[in-house]
């Protein structure tokens, strides 16, 4: 078998193209949520404490001197990651509950036995007229 052909075999199989289409639509729905947090969550909260834009939070290590930009610890960049990260995953948490309780609900659905083969009906014909003849 080719390399093209085990290639090809490879990348058409359904976990594939499935893993891909996953990736993808979680990349845009990370876009979506960061746009999010940054756009609609953020300015509320930094409203509420007054302001503080977490990004522009720093420790200047080394002062600026001539040509030499000042060296900083940028934990204010920092902060604001762990809150987008907090915000992204309870999100995902609430979608991914949403999606647990709609299966749960569907497998809380009775449902129909599946119906006796036509040999299983047969022989059952065949047993109650058995019966009936003894």
């Amino acid at each position: 078998m080719s390399m093209l052909k085990e290639f090809k075999d490879f990348a058409v199989r359904g976990n594939v193209v499935d893993m891909a289409v996953g990736i993808i639509v979680g990349a845009a729905f990370g876009k979506i949520v960061s746009s999010f947090v940054a756009d609609v969550i953020m300015p509320p909260i930094g409203l509420l404490i007054g302001g503080v834009n977490f990004s522009d939070l720093a420790f200047v290590i080394k002062e600026a001197a001539g040509q030499t930009t000042a060296v900083t610890m940028n934990y204010g960049s920092f902060i604001q990651t762990i809150i987008d990260f907090t915000i992204v995953a309870f999100a995902i948490f609430l979608a991914v509950k949403a999606l647990n309780s709609l299966k749960k609900k569907e497998a809380e659905k009775p449902a129909e036995p599946p119906k006796p083969s036509n040999e299983e009906v047969l022989l059952t014909e065949i047993r109650d007229l058995l019966k009936q003849k003894v």
